[in-house]
């Protein structure tokens, strides 16, 4: 018996990028799949074994990458301008 392919597993192109928090982020173009890293090893990791161990299949995302998952059509990252929050806002 053939074992099914996950969703992930058809995707050819993965973005790469950190979130907000500085966490690293992946998420195939089409919204299917992708997870949040604590470092961009793992998360490089993660993309390469899901595309079949293609580097051209992982890009790198410039600017503020945010994992969303609701989005059928893919991530977007979301490009803003480097302002210095401060964390202790979040911490309230």
């Amino acid at each position: 018996m053939r074992q099914a392919e996950a969703p992930c597993s058809r995707s050819s192109l993965f973005l790469l990028g950190q979130n907000r928090q500085g966490n690293w982020v992946v998420q195939d173009q089409r919204g299917l799949c992708g997870g949040i890293f604590v470092n961009r090893t793992e998360a490089l990791r993660f993309a390469m074994f899901e595309n079949g161990n293609r580097p051209q299949g992982v890009l790198m995302v410039p600017g503020v990458f945010e994992l969303d998952m609701n989005r059928g059509g893919g991530a977007k990252p979301q490009r803003q301008p480097n302002v210095g929050w401060d964390r202790k806002q979040w911490a309230a």
